[in-house]
């Protein structure tokens, strides 16, 4: 995420952007956040930061919680000092999957895993410390940079002649490239005063992914059609490919609020997988 907006920034000459990692910004350290933001004084802060190992946050929920949780909160607490509208992203795993539907931002959370939980926990954290924050929840992202779904069908694409990939599964894909836009198109909204009332809304979590429905399996067989890859991909059941994390069965996001609120168009997943 923090990599799809370094990409975009250059055509947004009127911001002045500054990336830090992990390394330059702590964010589970309260006294470095404070340190960053004193000599910086953001007018905004995306917080793209995550711990987002699935599985692997049932057997560390400590270190998911330092990032996903304490994170949040120390954010939170130096935006509320200096003044600086958060924009924290969150995620489809905050929900069970049992829905019939798109979920909305006013569907009850009920995460089933350490990860959800560790994000939910971090977007009630922001709600409580700081009222000029966003809550942007998505799903499935993916781009050209870091690691992703997409990048992992395409190295297994070409080292395999067969693959097996879970189709009971549903949700939509998410670029993260347009994500990345519509997050600095939500900046210069509110810069503009437009909405004037974001900041009075009773909640303010939006949903984003790009639009329509598939599964991991259509997914992966779209990411090879697009790229002329000939494999034997077959379609399999999450029960024959148990995984330490319970994933959500159904994550849809209902987009409507998004798109009414900032009046934003959203893109077919598989047009902008193309």
């Amino acid at each position: 995420m923090g990599q799809s907006l370094q990409s975009i920034a250059s055509n947004y000459p009127q911001i002045d952007f500054h990336f830090y990692n992990s390394s330059a910004l702590n964010i589970a350290d309260l006294q470095n956040c404070k340190a960053v933001f004193s000599t910086l004084r953001p007018d905004f802060c995306i917080n793209a930061a995550a711990y987002t190992a699935v599985d692997k946050a049932e057997s560390e929920p400590e270190k998911a919680h330092s990032i996903n949780v304490t994170g949040a909160e120390n954010l939170a607490k130096a935006c509320k000092e200096f003044d600086t509208v958060l924009i924290h992203i969150s995620t489809d795993f905050v929900f069970d999957g049992k829905a019939s539907k798109p979920y909305t931002e006013e569907d009850i959370p009920n995460p089933t895993g350490v990860y959800g939980q560790t994000k939910l926990d971090g977007e009630k954290i922001i709600q409580q410390i700081w009222e000029k924050h966003l809550i942007i929840r998505t799903s499935w992202v993916y781009s050209q940079f870091g690691n992703n779904f997409m990048k992992t069908m395409l190295r297994l694409g070409a080292e395999r002649d067969s693959l097996s990939v879970v189709n009971d599964q549903i949700g939509t894909p998410t670029n993260a490239v347009d994500l990345a836009e519509v997050l600095v198109k939500i900046i210069q909204a509110i810069d503009k005063n437009i909405p004037s009332s974001i900041f009075h809304l009773p909640s303010k979590i939006f949903n984003f992914s790009n639009e329509g429905q598939c599964s991991w399996y259509d997914f992966a067989k779209k990411i090879f059609e697009i790229n002329k890859i000939k494999i034997d991909l077959q379609a399999i059941p999450t029960s024959s490919y148990p995984t330490p994390a319970k994933r959500p069965s159904f994550s849809a996001l209902d987009k409507t609020k998004i798109k009414t609120t900032f009046g934003f168009e959203v893109k077919d997943w598989e047009e902008s997988l193309k």
